[in-house]
Protein backbone atom coordinates (compact mmCIF):
# COMPACT_ATOMS: atom_id res chain seq x y z
CA UNK A 1 0.00 0.00 0.00
CA UNK A 2 1.92 3.06 -0.82
CA UNK A 3 1.29 6.87 0.84
CA UNK A 4 -0.92 9.56 -0.99
CA UNK A 5 -2.28 12.27 0.34
CA UNK A 6 -5.16 12.85 -2.36
CA UNK A 7 -8.05 10.07 -2.25
CA UNK A 8 -9.76 8.83 -4.76
CA UNK A 9 -13.49 8.50 -5.37
CA UNK A 10 -14.68 6.11 -8.31
CA UNK A 11 -18.63 6.12 -9.07
CA UNK A 12 -19.64 2.79 -10.07
CA UNK A 13 -21.92 1.85 -13.31
CA UNK A 14 -22.62 -0.07 -16.23
CA UNK A 15 -18.63 -0.80 -16.98
CA UNK A 16 -17.56 -1.36 -13.07
CA UNK A 17 -20.65 -2.66 -11.07
CA UNK A 18 -18.96 -6.22 -10.86
CA UNK A 19 -16.28 -7.66 -8.23
CA UNK A 20 -13.78 -8.22 -10.28
CA UNK A 21 -13.19 -4.78 -11.60
CA UNK A 22 -13.99 -3.25 -8.35
CA UNK A 23 -11.08 -5.41 -6.95
CA UNK A 24 -9.04 -3.78 -9.88
CA UNK A 25 -9.91 -0.48 -9.10
CA UNK A 26 -9.46 -0.85 -5.07
CA UNK A 27 -5.85 -2.48 -6.06
CA UNK A 28 -5.52 0.70 -8.23
CA UNK A 29 -5.83 2.86 -5.71
CA UNK A 30 -9.67 3.64 -5.22
CA UNK A 31 -10.32 4.31 -1.57
CA UNK A 32 -14.30 5.30 -2.01
CA UNK A 33 -17.05 3.86 -3.90
CA UNK A 34 -19.80 6.24 -5.21
CA UNK A 35 -23.01 4.93 -5.93
CA UNK A 36 -24.98 7.94 -7.80
CA UNK A 37 -28.70 7.69 -6.70
CA UNK A 38 -30.08 9.83 -9.95
CA UNK A 39 -29.50 6.65 -11.88
CA UNK A 40 -29.12 3.58 -9.69
CA UNK A 41 -31.96 1.39 -8.29
CA UNK A 42 -32.11 0.12 -4.75
CA UNK A 43 -31.62 -3.29 -6.19
CA UNK A 44 -28.28 -2.41 -8.00
CA UNK A 45 -27.15 -0.05 -5.26
CA UNK A 46 -27.77 -3.15 -2.97
CA UNK A 47 -25.67 -5.01 -5.09
CA UNK A 48 -22.70 -2.82 -5.30
CA UNK A 49 -23.11 -2.47 -1.98
CA UNK A 50 -22.67 -5.85 -0.46
CA UNK A 51 -19.63 -6.54 -3.42
CA UNK A 52 -17.73 -3.89 -1.54
CA UNK A 53 -18.56 -5.60 1.64
CA UNK A 54 -17.36 -8.63 0.19
CA UNK A 55 -13.79 -7.03 -0.73
CA UNK A 56 -13.49 -5.65 2.76
CA UNK A 57 -13.98 -8.70 4.66
CA UNK A 58 -11.16 -10.33 2.47
CA UNK A 59 -8.60 -7.93 2.47
CA UNK A 60 -4.93 -8.25 4.49
CA UNK A 61 -4.30 -5.46 7.12
CA UNK A 62 -2.08 -3.17 4.44
CA UNK A 63 -5.12 -2.68 2.20
CA UNK A 64 -7.45 0.49 3.32
CA UNK A 65 -10.89 -0.57 3.69
CA UNK A 66 -13.52 1.37 0.78
CA UNK A 67 -15.92 3.34 2.06
CA UNK A 68 -19.49 4.37 0.32
CA UNK A 69 -20.51 7.26 -0.69
CA UNK A 70 -24.47 7.40 -1.68
CA UNK A 71 -24.86 10.56 -3.67
CA UNK A 72 -28.46 11.92 -3.44
CA UNK A 73 -30.46 12.72 -6.87
CA UNK A 74 -31.27 16.49 -4.97
CA UNK A 75 -33.97 18.38 -6.38
CA UNK A 76 -33.20 18.34 -9.85
CA UNK A 77 -34.58 19.89 -12.55
CA UNK A 78 -35.06 17.58 -15.54
CA UNK A 79 -36.80 16.81 -19.91
CA UNK A 80 -39.39 14.27 -20.18
CA UNK A 81 -39.20 10.87 -21.99
CA UNK A 82 -38.65 10.44 -25.69
CA UNK A 83 -38.62 7.15 -27.42
CA UNK A 84 -35.65 8.83 -29.80
CA UNK A 85 -33.21 11.49 -29.37
CA UNK A 86 -35.29 14.80 -30.72
CA UNK A 87 -32.81 17.14 -33.02
CA UNK A 88 -32.55 20.74 -32.42
CA UNK A 89 -31.15 22.97 -34.52
CA UNK A 90 -30.15 26.38 -33.83
CA UNK A 91 -32.75 28.96 -34.39
CA UNK A 92 -35.29 26.23 -34.36
CA UNK A 93 -38.44 27.34 -31.89
CA UNK A 94 -39.73 25.01 -29.12
CA UNK A 95 -42.13 25.09 -26.26
CA UNK A 96 -41.10 24.01 -22.53
CA UNK A 97 -44.07 23.12 -20.83
CA UNK A 98 -44.97 21.86 -17.31
CA UNK A 99 -48.05 20.17 -18.65
CA UNK A 100 -47.90 16.71 -17.20
CA UNK A 101 -49.70 14.89 -20.19
CA UNK A 102 -46.60 15.89 -22.43
CA UNK A 103 -43.43 14.35 -22.89
CA UNK A 104 -40.86 15.51 -25.16
CA UNK A 105 -42.19 15.85 -29.27
CA UNK A 106 -40.81 17.57 -32.08
CA UNK A 107 -41.85 21.02 -31.06
CA UNK A 108 -43.33 20.81 -27.32
CA UNK A 109 -40.92 20.19 -24.18
CA UNK A 110 -41.84 18.52 -20.83
CA UNK A 111 -40.15 20.28 -17.64
CA UNK A 112 -40.85 18.41 -14.47
CA UNK A 113 -40.36 21.77 -12.50
CA UNK A 114 -43.82 23.56 -12.07
CA UNK A 115 -42.28 27.02 -10.61
CA UNK A 116 -40.35 27.04 -14.02
CA UNK A 117 -43.02 29.31 -16.08
CA UNK A 118 -42.81 32.09 -12.74
CA UNK A 119 -39.39 31.17 -12.15
CA UNK A 120 -37.44 32.72 -15.37
CA UNK A 121 -37.67 35.89 -17.66
CA UNK A 122 -38.27 36.70 -20.67
CA UNK A 123 -34.84 36.69 -22.45
CA UNK A 124 -33.03 34.58 -19.74
CA UNK A 125 -31.17 31.44 -20.68
CA UNK A 126 -32.13 28.02 -20.30
CA UNK A 127 -29.65 25.05 -20.28
CA UNK A 128 -30.26 21.21 -21.17
CA UNK A 129 -27.69 18.19 -21.06
CA UNK A 130 -24.91 20.14 -18.71
CA UNK A 131 -24.86 23.27 -21.23
CA UNK A 132 -24.90 21.36 -24.58
CA UNK A 133 -28.23 22.64 -25.22
CA UNK A 134 -29.22 26.20 -24.38
CA UNK A 135 -32.67 28.48 -25.19
CA UNK A 136 -33.48 31.87 -24.99
CA UNK A 137 -37.34 32.34 -23.31
CA UNK A 138 -38.55 34.21 -25.93
CA UNK A 139 -42.59 34.54 -24.53
CA UNK A 140 -44.07 33.10 -21.27
CA UNK A 141 -47.72 31.58 -21.07
CA UNK A 142 -49.52 30.31 -17.76
CA UNK A 143 -48.04 26.62 -18.83
CA UNK A 144 -45.67 27.30 -21.21
CA UNK A 145 -42.27 28.85 -22.44
CA UNK A 146 -41.78 29.83 -25.87
CA UNK A 147 -38.17 29.49 -26.30
CA UNK A 148 -35.33 29.61 -29.23
CA UNK A 149 -32.34 26.98 -29.68
CA UNK A 150 -29.04 29.27 -29.33
CA UNK A 151 -26.99 26.14 -29.37
CA UNK A 152 -28.72 22.81 -30.81
CA UNK A 153 -28.06 18.91 -30.53
CA UNK A 154 -30.09 15.67 -30.15
CA UNK A 155 -31.86 16.51 -26.65
CA UNK A 156 -32.73 12.55 -25.22
CA UNK A 157 -34.80 11.40 -21.94
CA UNK A 158 -34.82 13.12 -18.27
CA UNK A 159 -31.84 15.43 -19.44
CA UNK A 160 -31.01 17.56 -17.07
CA UNK A 161 -32.28 21.19 -16.62
CA UNK A 162 -30.10 24.13 -15.66
CA UNK A 163 -31.82 27.98 -15.06
CA UNK A 164 -28.68 29.68 -14.28
CA UNK A 165 -29.01 32.78 -11.55
CA UNK A 166 -32.62 31.77 -10.63
CA UNK A 167 -32.93 30.36 -7.23
CA UNK A 168 -35.29 26.91 -7.42
CA UNK A 169 -38.23 26.31 -5.28
CA UNK A 170 -38.18 23.02 -4.54
CA UNK A 171 -36.82 20.71 -1.47
CA UNK A 172 -33.61 20.30 -0.28
CA UNK A 173 -34.39 16.80 0.43
CA UNK A 174 -37.24 15.35 -1.63
CA UNK A 175 -39.50 12.68 -0.65
CA UNK A 176 -37.21 10.68 -3.12
CA UNK A 177 -34.35 11.62 -1.36
CA UNK A 178 -35.59 10.49 2.20
CA UNK A 179 -36.34 7.02 0.98
CA UNK A 180 -32.62 6.69 -0.66
CA UNK A 181 -31.00 8.06 2.39
CA UNK A 182 -33.58 5.66 4.64
CA UNK A 183 -31.82 2.72 2.40
CA UNK A 184 -27.93 3.83 2.99
CA UNK A 185 -28.43 4.14 6.64
CA UNK A 186 -30.04 0.72 6.14
CA UNK A 187 -27.54 -0.69 4.07
CA UNK A 188 -24.28 1.43 6.19
CA UNK A 189 -23.69 3.94 4.12
CA UNK A 190 -20.43 5.69 5.02
CA UNK A 191 -21.11 9.20 3.09
CA UNK A 192 -23.99 10.78 2.43
CA UNK A 193 -23.48 13.65 -0.30
CA UNK A 194 -26.64 16.26 -0.54
CA UNK A 195 -27.37 17.67 -4.03
CA UNK A 196 -27.83 21.31 -4.97
CA UNK A 197 -26.93 22.78 -0.95
CA UNK A 198 -27.85 26.35 -1.38
CA UNK A 199 -27.25 27.49 2.80
CA UNK A 200 -26.65 25.69 5.82
CA UNK A 201 -30.33 25.45 6.48
CA UNK A 202 -30.52 23.27 3.86
CA UNK A 203 -28.50 20.36 5.44
CA UNK A 204 -30.81 20.62 8.78
CA UNK A 205 -33.39 18.31 6.95
CA UNK A 206 -30.85 15.72 6.06
CA UNK A 207 -29.21 15.83 9.60
CA UNK A 208 -32.31 14.96 11.43
CA UNK A 209 -33.41 11.87 9.15
CA UNK A 210 -29.78 10.74 10.10
CA UNK A 211 -30.28 11.85 13.92
CA UNK A 212 -33.88 9.99 14.02
CA UNK A 213 -32.67 6.71 12.13
CA UNK A 214 -28.85 6.54 14.87
CA UNK A 215 -26.83 6.81 11.67
CA UNK A 216 -23.27 7.77 12.08
CA UNK A 217 -22.66 8.72 8.24
CA UNK A 218 -21.04 12.20 7.47
CA UNK A 219 -22.61 14.62 5.70
CA UNK A 220 -20.87 15.93 2.10
CA UNK A 221 -22.53 19.11 0.95
CA UNK A 222 -22.41 19.52 -3.09
CA UNK A 223 -22.00 23.36 -3.80
CA UNK A 224 -23.47 23.57 -7.56
CA UNK A 225 -24.87 26.89 -7.96
CA UNK A 226 -24.09 30.42 -7.09
CA UNK A 227 -25.97 30.42 -3.76
CA UNK A 228 -24.07 27.61 -2.33
CA UNK A 229 -21.11 29.70 -3.28
CA UNK A 230 -21.86 32.83 -1.37
CA UNK A 231 -22.64 30.71 1.63
CA UNK A 232 -20.09 28.78 1.44
CA UNK A 233 -18.51 29.52 4.88
CA UNK A 234 -21.55 28.85 6.53
CA UNK A 235 -22.39 25.26 4.65
CA UNK A 236 -18.67 24.32 6.00
CA UNK A 237 -18.92 24.37 9.09
CA UNK A 238 -22.06 22.94 9.01
CA UNK A 239 -21.17 20.09 6.79
CA UNK A 240 -18.35 16.95 7.34
CA UNK A 241 -16.81 17.80 3.88
CA UNK A 242 -17.79 19.55 0.74
CA UNK A 243 -17.75 19.05 -2.91
CA UNK A 244 -16.82 20.77 -5.49
CA UNK A 245 -19.24 19.88 -8.05
CA UNK A 246 -17.88 21.72 -11.37
CA UNK A 247 -20.64 20.32 -13.74
CA UNK A 248 -23.37 22.16 -12.17
CA UNK A 249 -21.16 25.30 -11.34
CA UNK A 250 -19.81 25.62 -14.75
CA UNK A 251 -23.33 26.75 -15.95
CA UNK A 252 -24.73 28.14 -12.83
CA UNK A 253 -21.86 30.38 -12.67
CA UNK A 254 -19.34 31.70 -14.93
CA UNK A 255 -17.32 29.19 -16.44
CA UNK A 256 -14.49 31.83 -16.91
CA UNK A 257 -14.10 32.03 -13.09
CA UNK A 258 -14.86 28.62 -12.43
CA UNK A 259 -10.82 28.23 -11.22
CA UNK A 260 -11.48 30.58 -8.63
CA UNK A 261 -14.23 29.33 -7.42
CA UNK A 262 -13.21 26.15 -7.11
CA UNK A 263 -10.05 27.82 -5.12
CA UNK A 264 -12.51 29.82 -3.21
CA UNK A 265 -14.48 26.07 -1.85
CA UNK A 266 -11.34 25.12 -1.31
CA UNK A 267 -10.07 27.91 0.98
CA UNK A 268 -12.84 27.60 2.95
CA UNK A 269 -12.49 24.12 3.67
CA UNK A 270 -9.28 24.63 4.87
CA UNK A 271 -9.94 27.58 7.30
CA UNK A 272 -12.75 25.81 8.57
CA UNK A 273 -11.16 21.87 8.98
CA UNK A 274 -13.50 19.81 6.55
CA UNK A 275 -12.94 17.36 3.79
CA UNK A 276 -12.69 19.09 0.55
CA UNK A 277 -13.63 16.91 -3.00
CA UNK A 278 -13.28 18.47 -6.69
CA UNK A 279 -15.06 16.45 -8.99
CA UNK A 280 -16.25 16.23 -12.88
CA UNK A 281 -14.37 16.10 -15.91
CA UNK A 282 -10.98 14.92 -14.14
CA UNK A 283 -10.20 12.42 -16.88
CA UNK A 284 -13.05 13.22 -18.92
CA UNK A 285 -11.13 12.15 -22.40
CA UNK A 286 -10.56 9.17 -21.26
CA UNK A 287 -14.12 7.79 -21.25
CA UNK A 288 -12.84 7.09 -25.13
CA UNK A 289 -9.17 7.33 -24.68
CA UNK A 290 -6.91 5.74 -22.73
CA UNK A 291 -4.79 8.45 -21.80
CA UNK A 292 -5.86 11.54 -20.32
CA UNK A 293 -4.80 15.56 -21.80
CA UNK A 294 -1.84 17.24 -20.83
CA UNK A 295 -5.04 19.83 -19.45
CA UNK A 296 -6.41 17.31 -17.42
CA UNK A 297 -3.13 16.29 -16.06
CA UNK A 298 -2.11 19.49 -15.10
CA UNK A 299 -6.10 20.58 -13.63
CA UNK A 300 -5.73 17.27 -11.25
CA UNK A 301 -2.27 18.34 -10.13
CA UNK A 302 -3.86 22.00 -9.46
CA UNK A 303 -6.63 20.43 -7.10
CA UNK A 304 -3.49 18.91 -5.27
CA UNK A 305 -1.59 22.07 -4.43
CA UNK A 306 -4.96 23.27 -3.31
CA UNK A 307 -5.11 20.39 -0.93
CA UNK A 308 -8.03 18.15 -2.09
CA UNK A 309 -8.69 15.81 0.52
CA UNK A 310 -10.30 13.60 -2.61
CA UNK A 311 -10.63 13.49 -6.24
CA UNK A 312 -13.77 12.13 -8.13
CA UNK A 313 -14.35 10.32 -11.12
CA UNK A 314 -18.09 10.10 -12.61
CA UNK A 315 -18.73 9.11 -16.62
CA UNK A 316 -14.64 8.33 -16.19
CA UNK A 317 -15.09 4.57 -14.22
CA UNK A 318 -18.89 4.64 -14.67
CA UNK A 319 -19.23 3.98 -18.29
CA UNK A 320 -15.29 4.80 -19.70
CA UNK A 321 -13.36 2.24 -21.42
CA UNK A 322 -10.46 2.34 -19.03
CA UNK A 323 -11.91 2.86 -15.47
CA UNK A 324 -8.79 1.30 -13.30
CA UNK A 325 -6.17 3.05 -16.19
CA UNK A 326 -8.20 6.21 -15.07
CA UNK A 327 -7.58 5.46 -10.82
CA UNK A 328 -3.60 4.64 -12.20
CA UNK A 329 -3.14 8.31 -13.81
CA UNK A 330 -4.61 10.14 -10.50
CA UNK A 331 -2.71 7.82 -8.33
CA UNK A 332 0.73 8.80 -9.79
CA UNK A 333 0.06 12.04 -10.77
CA UNK A 334 -1.15 12.50 -7.06
CA UNK A 335 1.94 10.82 -5.72
CA UNK A 336 4.67 13.11 -7.79
CA UNK A 337 2.79 16.81 -7.20
CA UNK A 338 1.86 16.06 -3.48
CA UNK A 339 5.95 16.42 -3.09
CA UNK A 340 5.25 19.66 -3.65
CA UNK A 341 4.13 21.83 -1.11
CA UNK A 342 0.44 23.10 -1.04
CA UNK A 343 -1.02 26.28 -1.05
CA UNK A 344 -0.50 27.08 2.45
CA UNK A 345 -4.43 27.64 2.92
CA UNK A 346 -3.98 25.50 6.44
CA UNK A 347 -1.80 28.86 7.69
CA UNK A 348 -5.17 30.45 8.01
CA UNK A 349 -6.81 27.08 10.01
CA UNK A 350 -9.45 28.33 12.70
CA UNK A 351 -8.57 26.00 15.70
CA UNK A 352 -11.05 26.02 18.14
CA UNK A 353 -9.75 23.26 20.66
CA UNK A 354 -6.69 22.56 22.49
CA UNK A 355 -6.64 19.02 20.41
CA UNK A 356 -6.67 21.23 17.01
CA UNK A 357 -3.50 22.82 18.29
CA UNK A 358 -1.54 20.27 19.51
CA UNK A 359 -2.59 18.94 15.93
CA UNK A 360 -0.70 21.26 14.49
CA UNK A 361 2.12 21.36 16.58
CA UNK A 362 2.55 17.43 15.96
CA UNK A 363 2.65 18.32 12.13
CA UNK A 364 5.54 20.75 12.62
CA UNK A 365 7.16 19.07 14.54
CA UNK A 366 7.28 15.89 12.05
CA UNK A 367 8.34 17.88 9.41
CA UNK A 368 11.17 19.75 11.54
CA UNK A 369 12.33 16.20 12.14
CA UNK A 370 12.21 14.20 9.38
CA UNK A 371 9.72 11.75 11.04
CA UNK A 372 9.09 8.62 8.91
CA UNK A 373 4.88 9.71 9.50
CA UNK A 374 2.53 10.58 12.62
CA UNK A 375 1.11 8.29 14.34
CA UNK A 376 -2.74 9.31 15.50
CA UNK A 377 -4.74 6.76 17.91
CA UNK A 378 -8.32 7.17 17.69
CA UNK A 379 -12.01 5.60 18.53
CA UNK A 380 -13.51 8.59 16.66
CA UNK A 381 -11.54 9.50 13.52
CA UNK A 382 -10.98 13.13 15.22
CA UNK A 383 -7.28 13.04 16.07
CA UNK A 384 -6.57 12.16 12.09
CA UNK A 385 -8.95 14.91 11.26
CA UNK A 386 -6.92 17.51 13.14
CA UNK A 387 -4.03 16.48 12.06
CA UNK A 388 -5.08 16.08 8.62
CA UNK A 389 -6.24 19.71 8.67
CA UNK A 390 -2.99 21.09 9.26
CA UNK A 391 -1.64 19.39 5.95
CA UNK A 392 1.51 17.63 6.49
CA UNK A 393 3.55 17.81 3.56
CA UNK A 394 4.32 14.27 2.25
CA UNK A 395 4.41 12.64 5.92
CA UNK A 396 1.92 10.14 6.27
CA UNK A 397 -0.68 9.76 9.40
CA UNK A 398 -0.71 5.96 10.26
CA UNK A 399 -4.40 6.35 11.86
CA UNK A 400 -5.22 3.08 14.22
CA UNK A 401 -9.08 2.53 15.46
CA UNK A 402 -10.50 0.06 17.18
CA UNK A 403 -13.94 0.93 15.16
CA UNK A 404 -14.65 -0.09 11.83
CA UNK A 405 -17.32 2.65 11.13
CA UNK A 406 -14.39 5.12 11.81
CA UNK A 407 -11.65 3.20 9.85
CA UNK A 408 -13.87 3.88 6.81
CA UNK A 409 -14.91 7.12 7.23
CA UNK A 410 -11.18 8.01 7.36
CA UNK A 411 -10.84 6.56 3.82
CA UNK A 412 -12.20 10.15 2.41
CA UNK A 413 -9.53 11.95 4.77
CA UNK A 414 -6.35 13.15 2.87
CA UNK A 415 -2.77 11.50 3.96
CA UNK A 416 -4.25 9.12 6.49
CA UNK A 417 -3.89 5.74 6.20
CA UNK A 418 -6.16 3.43 8.54
CA UNK A 419 -5.62 0.19 10.39
CA UNK A 420 -8.44 -1.74 12.33
CA UNK A 421 -6.97 -3.09 15.78
CA UNK A 422 -9.35 -4.43 18.20
CA UNK A 423 -8.60 -3.03 21.23
CA UNK A 424 -7.00 0.47 22.52
CA UNK A 425 -7.00 0.09 26.08
CA UNK A 426 -3.81 -1.54 26.91
CA UNK A 427 -0.79 1.10 25.87
CA UNK A 428 1.62 -1.72 25.50
CA UNK A 429 0.00 -3.84 23.65
CA UNK A 430 -1.36 -1.53 21.00
CA UNK A 431 2.08 0.15 20.34
CA UNK A 432 3.33 -3.39 19.96
CA UNK A 433 0.92 -3.70 17.24
CA UNK A 434 1.28 -0.07 15.68
CA UNK A 435 4.84 -1.58 15.23
CA UNK A 436 4.21 -4.52 13.47
CA UNK A 437 1.66 -2.85 10.98
CA UNK A 438 4.95 0.11 10.60
CA UNK A 439 7.73 -2.04 10.20
CA UNK A 440 5.99 -4.45 7.75
CA UNK A 441 4.77 -1.30 5.44
CA UNK A 442 8.36 0.16 5.61
CA UNK A 443 9.66 -3.52 5.17
CA UNK A 444 13.56 -3.37 5.41
CA UNK A 445 14.29 -0.24 6.65
CA UNK A 446 15.65 -0.37 10.37
CA UNK A 447 15.40 3.08 12.01
CA UNK A 448 11.92 4.57 12.00
CA UNK A 449 11.02 7.78 13.58
CA UNK A 450 7.30 8.60 14.38
CA UNK A 451 5.32 11.63 16.25
CA UNK A 452 2.15 10.00 17.90
CA UNK A 453 -0.84 11.89 18.83
CA UNK A 454 -3.45 10.17 21.37
CA UNK A 455 -5.64 11.54 23.18
CA UNK A 456 -6.40 7.82 24.65
CA UNK A 457 -3.60 7.47 26.13
CA UNK A 458 -2.81 11.06 27.56
CA UNK A 459 -3.44 11.98 30.95
CA UNK A 460 -3.08 15.73 30.27
CA UNK A 461 -2.41 18.04 27.03
CA UNK A 462 1.35 17.92 28.01
CA UNK A 463 1.60 13.43 27.17
CA UNK A 464 -0.38 14.40 24.26
CA UNK A 465 2.38 14.25 21.53
CA UNK A 466 5.24 11.68 21.71
CA UNK A 467 8.15 10.56 19.71
CA UNK A 468 8.44 6.95 18.88
CA UNK A 469 11.34 5.34 17.26
CA UNK A 470 11.04 1.63 16.01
Amino acid sequence: MSFSRSKIICTIGPTTNNLSSLKKLHKAGMNVVRINMSHATHESAKDIINKVNQINNTKDIMSSSIAILLDTQGPEIRTGDTSLPIELNVGDKVTLTVRDEIDVETSSIKVNYKGLIHSVAVGSRISVDNGLINFKVLSKESETLLCKVIHGGKLGSKRHVNLPGVRVDMPSVTPKDIKDIEFGIKMGVDFIAASFVRNSEDLENLKNVLIKKKSQAKIIAKIENQEGLDNINAICKSAWGVMVARGDLGIETSLTDLPNIQRKIMYACAKWGKRSIVATHLLESMIENPTPTRAEVTDIANAVYEGADALMLSGETSIGKYPVDCVKFIKSISSKTEKFKTLGYEKNLVTNSDWESIAVAAKNLAESTNADGIIAVTRTGDTANYISNAKPSGIPIFTFTNNKITQKQLSLVGSSMTFYVPRLNNHDKTLKEIEKTLKKYYKKKKKLKFIMLSGIFSEDHSEAIQIINF
